[in-house]
């Protein structure tokens, strides 16, 4: 990243996805575990559900997709735009081995919830010590 990239993304603020994925990456997520599953929940606003992509190869989550710039407007000329606009990946690590047949995804209102129940080989068990 050059000296001109981090003056633009000052000025401009870390309002796209290409500047965030620099900074905290984008699109922002919670990933929680219990006993029984890992939740992954990531903020993707503004998109339809079917031009969202998810993938999970190997424990590694990849969530992908493009928001594309819609509000064309005849005779009108924009003087800025803050809204992001633009291709996006985000991949994640997850923290255990997880069932891949039965992860299940949901999306409202914005919100990505991808539920991953752990695989049986990463559930915790207790090994009885014998006499």
């Amino acid at each position: 990243m050059s000296i001109a990239d981090l003056m633009e993304d000052f000025w401009r603020g870390s309002f796209s996805p290409e500047t965030a994925s620099r900074t905290m990456g984008y699109p922002a997520l919670d990933i929680a575990e219990n006993e029984d599953s890992v939740t992954v929940t990531a903020e993707v606003p503004g998109m339809k559900a079917e031009d969202i992509d998810v993938t999970l190869e190997r424990g590694v989550l990849t969530i992908k997709g493009e928001k594309k710039f819609e509000d064309e407007r005849k005779g009108e000329n924009f003087h800025r735009i803050e809204r992001s606009y633009g291709s996006f990946q985000r991949v994640v690590q997850l923290p255990t081995e997880v069932d891949d047949e039965k992860v299940t995804a949901n999306y409202k209102d914005g919100v990505l919830t991808l539920s991953m129940p752990k695989s049986p080989a990463a559930k915790k068990r207790k090994i009885e010590i014998g006499a």
